[in-house]
C-alpha cells in the first residue's frame, strides 16, 4: 500500500558518524554546540572540563570511546560518552594509605561536582554510557 508513495533518492545515504577519537575532538564538538548561545565563559569552561574528563576516562579506563553525543537543552548542555567497560566509575582517595598524594583519581569527582545531573547506564551490547548535564548559565 505504501509502495506507490515511495520515491527513489539519488542522494547517497549519510555516512555514520564516528565518535571522537580524542578529548580535543569532543571539546570542539561542545564549542560548536554552544557557539550561538550567550554562555558565560565559566559555564563553557565547566562544560569543556566535564567533556574532557568523560572522554579521557573512557580512553584510559573504559577501553576507548564507542559513542559520543552533545546536545543543548534549554540552558544546559547534555554530553554522553560511551565506552566498552561495564565498570562504574568511583572516586579514588587523593592520598594512599601512607598519606602520599596519588596521581589521578580526581576526574570523576570533578564531573559529579560540575554537572547538575549524572547518569551511568549499562548498554545492551556491553559497556556503559555516562551522561552529564552541565548548566550553561
Amino acid at each position: 500500500m505504501y509502495d506507490k508513495y515511495r520515491t527513489e533518492s539519488t542522494m547517497a545515504p549519510p555516512e555514520p558518524r564516528r565518535p571522537p577519537l580524542r578529548p580535543a575532538d569532543a571539546r570542539r564538538a561542545v564549542r560548536g554546540a554552544v557557539a550561538a548561545l550567550p554562555c558565560p565563559a565559566e559555564a563553557l569552561d565547566d562544560a569543556l572540563l566535564v567533556t574532557s574528563e568523560l572522554t579521557t576516562n573512557a580512553i584510559l579506563h573504559g577501553g576507548g570511546i564507542t559513542g559520543f553525543a552533545v546536545d543543548v537543552e534549554g540552558c544546559a548542555l547534555r554530553v554522553s560518552v560511551s565506552d566498552r567497560s561495564d565498570e562504574i566509575p568511583v572516586a579514588e582517595r587523593a592520598v594512599d594509605e601512607r598519606h602520599r598524594w596519588r596521581a589521578g583519581g580526581r576526574g570523576w569527582p570533578i564531573v559529579c561536582r560540575l554537572a547538575r545531573d549524572v547518569e551511568v547506564a549499562g548498554l545492551p551490547c556491553g559497556g556503559k554510557r555516562i551522561t552529564a548535564v552541565v548548566p550553561l548559565s
